[in-house]
């Protein structure tokens, strides 16, 4: 049995050893926008946990550039996305808390 798990973790070492490190990070950049906009999309939105998250796309795609391959733009036009989304939802949050 613990042999089993052994040998199953090193298909999945070997098997995405096979993937290009671009797609990889890409995949993180994107699990970690889904999270910002899980957390903006709470009730009442958790803005803390949004901007860090947020912030962990800006270091990762404005730190990374080119270098994140051909989907860069395209995570460039997510980042984007979701600080404005940010922008906005505070700026909501912060009128309905303020009459």
């Amino acid at each position: 049995m613990v042999e089993d798990a052994q040998n199953a973790i090193s298909d999945v070492k070997a098997r995405l050893a096979e993937v290009p490190v671009e797609m990889v990070v890409a995949n993180h950049v994107m699990g970690l926008y889904e999270l910002a906009a899980i957390h903006l999309g709470a009730e009442p939105p958790r803005l803390h946990e949004a901007s860090l998250a947020i912030d962990a796309v800006g270091c990762l795609v404005e730190g990374l550039g080119s270098r994140l391959g051909p989907d860069a733009p395209t995570m460039v036009d997510a980042l984007s996305n979701i600080r404005l989304a940010f922008v906005q939802i505070k700026a909501s949050t912060h009128a309905a808390q303020n009459p």
